[in-house]
């Protein structure tokens, strides 16, 4: 199953296995400047997780389908996500044992953060030292150690950077409605002082690098088919009773694979596709599995897999899109291949080095967006995170609706 995911490490490319896995993310207590632990900007790496071993499995579901803003399972939620998530962990279990062990999301996560945060102290001295945290939602270290940590290093200036690009309710809404739950118990006091970057879905940086991992990839077929070669973006699905209440990924989502396409000229045809669907209830359409076996069926059979919601590697990546390239392969359609994630690419690193400096030049005002609630939102939970966001960043953000 592997042999699709092994990749060519370019230069661009920084090797995770330099960073070890850790209950927090590690932070410096003072930096060259010579400014004191405390000072400065902690930059907090905010995204789903992934059990980094196969013991974490279980309660890295249990905590998932736990979850109503993320899998929508009425007033049975309680009970239903801890067992829904007990009858799932033998399979589960045994596609991290196949790409070996655990995910790599936290490695990608620090390592990412880290760098980040080398380039900030760079072009941003003024806001520095920059601190990189690790927040993730289901798996280690999760919101609560986190925050834990920041306090006793003393942190009073935040912001929550979702690694998520494009904004979900299910997503980077979950876990700031997390961030905002458990401040109230860590820091009740509210000595830190919190901004939030919630989307960025045509940031330049995250454009770029992406156009170019399709076009190194695009190299490595046939001169002859390259033009002709199909792009599919694929990005994790989401409940349809999720977007009929006006849920705007899956309209951040196409913006970004504009973005992208616009940036390669429209050189290639191209589709948006879907995965990762969990149930028999209908969820946001076509899957990427139907896709290609719909393409491979119509002797289409060089289609190019284009991760283009996540950030970096990890079961979708590794293991499900690899399965289906796999099954590709199996039926004759050997030009089915995935692009490399961005893990640890310097360039894109860079732009969110950039990204996160003009967020803190502006004063560390959010999004419009994010100040608009869906029009079909019943979720007392969303308008108090709202509502404290624009308290935290001083009335920048006031809540619409």
């Amino acid at each position: 199953m592997l042999k699709h995911s092994i990749r060519s490490i370019s230069s661009r490319q920084i090797n995770p296995a330099l960073f070890t896995a850790r209950n927090y993310a590690s932070v410096t207590p003072e930096n060259q400047s010579g400014k004191k632990n405390g000072a400065g900007t902690a930059v907090v790496m905010m995204n789903m997780g992934g059990p980094s071993t196969i013991p974490e499995v279980y309660d890295f579901l249990r905590r998932l389908f736990s979850d109503g803003d993320l899998i929508p399972l009425g007033r049975l939620q309680k009970w239903m996500g801890p067992v829904i998530a007990r009858r799932r962990t033998p399979s589960i279990e045994k596609a991290y044992k196949s790409i070996g062990g655990g995910s790599p999301i936290r490695k990608w996560s620090e390592l990412q953060g880290r760098e980040m945060c080398k380039i900030l102290d760079e072009i941003s001295p003024a806001t520095g030292p920059h601190k990189p945290y690790v927040a993730f939602r289901y798996a280690a270290p999760l919101t609560e150690d986190t925050l834990t940590q920041m306090k006793a290093d003393g942190i009073t200036r935040a912001v929550a950077f979702t690694q998520y690009p494009q904004w979900s309710c299910s997503t980077t809404g979950s876990s700031l409605n997390e961030l905002h739950r458990q401040l109230k118990k860590f820091d009740p006091e509210n000595s830190i002082e919190w901004s939030v970057l919630d989307r960025w879905p045509t940031d330049t940086g995250l454009v770029k690098t992406f156009a170019q991992h399709i076009r190194d990839s695009l190299a490595t077929y046939p001169e002859a088919d390259r033009k002709d070669v199909v792009i599919l973006f694929s990005a994790h699905s989401l409940p349809m009773s999720v977007i009929n209440r006006g849920d705007p990924y899956p309209h951040e989502v196409a913006a970004t694979v504009n973005a992208v396409m616009k940036e390669l000229n429209f050189s290639n045809p191209y589709r948006l596709v879907w995965q990762s669907q969990v149930g028999p209830s209908a969820w946001l359409g076509p899957q990427t599995q139907d896709a290609i076996q719909g393409y491979v069926d119509k002797s289409q059979p060089n289609l190019l897999l284009v991760p283009i919601a996540f950030t970096s590697d990890h079961i979708e990546t590794l293991h499900e899109l690899e399965e289906y390239i796999e099954e590709a392969h199996a039926k004759g359609a050997k030009g089915v291949k995935r692009v490399e994630s961005l893990n640890g690419d310097m360039g894109f690193i860079k732009g969110m080095a950039d990204l996160m400096k003009k967020h803190l030049e502006e004063g560390g005002s959010g999004s419009r967006q994010m100040s608009l609630r869906c029009p079909g939102c019943v979720n007392a939970k969303c308008e108090a995170r709202n509502e404290w966001v624009s308290k935290q960043m001083g009335g920048k953000v006031a809540s619409l609706v």
